[in-house]
């Protein structure tokens, strides 16, 4: 009994104790932040070498232009193919969900987490869901054909 005396004893010195300590800040400086929105930099593309010394312009001219906005999940190369592996288009987006179908501009727009988009009589849907891109599909409204869209 005198040994379980000693550990509830030992636990609560150890609690106690714990509990003097100050707490971790994970909070950045809001002077840093505000440099950091100045710049345009974020802390991993300052790492980079964004400087948040210099003004937004001058880093986006640096390259680092897209410091402090998300890319965006459907930007990328993609393949529109028939049922049989044939392509039928070529897809590109850049990370502001600007089209390009076959190497000619499309308005797209976002539908409940999808990419909607049409050339000629073909309706494009790309899904942003990672878990869901192999549902991504087109649909030719004229042949009635439809076929998988992939990332490449």
């Amino acid at each position: 009994m005198n040994t379980l005396k000693q550990i509830i004893t030992a636990v609560a010195a150890a609690a106690s104790f714990g509990m003097a300590l100050p707490l971790a800040s994970h909070a950045i400086d809001p002077a840093y932040a505000k440099q950091l929105e100045k710049s345009g930099c974020t802390q991993a593309t300052e790492l980079k070498g964004c400087d948040i010394n210099k003004s937004r312009e001058k880093n986006t001219k640096a390259g680092f232009g897209a410091a402090s906005s998300v890319v965006s999940p459907y930007a990328g190369q993609w393949v529109a193919r028939n049922i049989d592996g044939r392509t039928v288009s070529k897809i590109r987006i850049d990370g502001k969900n600007k089209v390009m179908v076959n190497g000619t501009a499309v308005k797209s727009k976002l539908s409940d987490g999808v990419l909607v988009f049409t050339s000629g009589r073909i309706t494009y849907t790309i899904q942003g869901d990672p878990r869901l891109q192999h549902e991504s599909s087109w649909f030719n409204s004229d042949a009635r054909t439809t076929g998988p869209i992939r990332r490449q």
